[in-house]
């Protein structure tokens, strides 16, 4: 298995290309689009994280909407956690998003179960 680069990482990496920024962040994006495409919650969520950061400095992440969705469907609280954050800060434009049939089915999935955990996680999604 390949080694994956945490968000530590990518943020270190980051401040250490001062002079190739754009160069290091485009290789880590196909990284992870990479990683993505693993059907591991975990390594998915990893680059969701990245992402989400790479988002936080004007990169788009729309393209990763179905994977923010997996995510959210993982059973582990903390990945769905990634997962419901990803979705909200990457769906730029909701309205065009093919995704969002499917994340509104999944609210109402997890705000219907019994599991507490996944009924507050569909509750505390930021506005």
């Amino acid at each position: 298995m390949v080694f994956e680069k945490t968000l530590n990482d990518l943020v270190s990496g980051i401040r250490s290309h001062k002079r190739d920024t754009a160069l290091f962040i485009s290789q880590s994006i196909a990284e992870i689009k990479n990683e993505l495409q693993s059907p591991d919650f975990f390594t998915k969520s990893n680059a969701l994280q990245k992402l989400t950061f790479l988002q936080m400095m004007g990169y788009t992440m729309s393209w990763a909407a179905f994977a923010a969705v997996e995510v959210m469907s993982s059973p582990r609280f903390a990945l769905k956690r990634v997962g419901y954050l990803a979705a909200c800060q990457g769906l730029d434009q909701p309205e065009n998003s093919p995704v969002v049939l499917l994340t509104t089915n999944l609210l109402q999935k997890e705000l219907r179960g019994a599991n507490v955990v996944n009924t507050t996680s569909g509750c505390l999604i930021d506005h």
